[in-house]
């Protein structure tokens, strides 16, 4: 029987305390709630004095962007492996030349 185990874990961003639940390892939760909590600091620290509900919401701002900069980013490294393991194919004499593997297909692309 498989038992799916929550870890309860206790945490403090910005000043608040929270008490969260997680199929993740508990140092994983808290290495999360960790860089929250420093990009909110961030926030706090960068200028006037504001709400920390608002700090909240431009860490989350700031966290997504640096998400979508990332995914983007290995999205380019996994297009230039792409071509240059096609470019390292056509190189191979035909015997030696292998059909992508499923597991770079599921990456987005294209069969054929």
């Amino acid at each position: 029987m498989t038992t799916n185990r929550k870890n309860a874990v206790r945490l403090v961003i910005a000043g608040e305390e929270f008490s969260i639940r997680s199929d993740a390892p508990p140092e994983h939760t808290q290495a999360v709630a960790d860089y929250v909590n420093q990009a909110v600091r961030r926030i706090l620290s960068s200028g006037p004095i504001i709400e920390s509900h608002k700090a909240a919401v431009m860490a989350a701002m700031q966290i997504a962007d640096d998400l979508f900069r990332v995914r983007a980013e290995a999205e380019e490294l996994t297009n230039s492996l792409r071509a240059l393991s096609d470019d390292v194919r056509r190189l191979l004499p035909p015997a030696k030349r292998q059909v992508t593997p499923p597991s770079l297909q599921s990456l987005g692309r294209d069969s054929g």
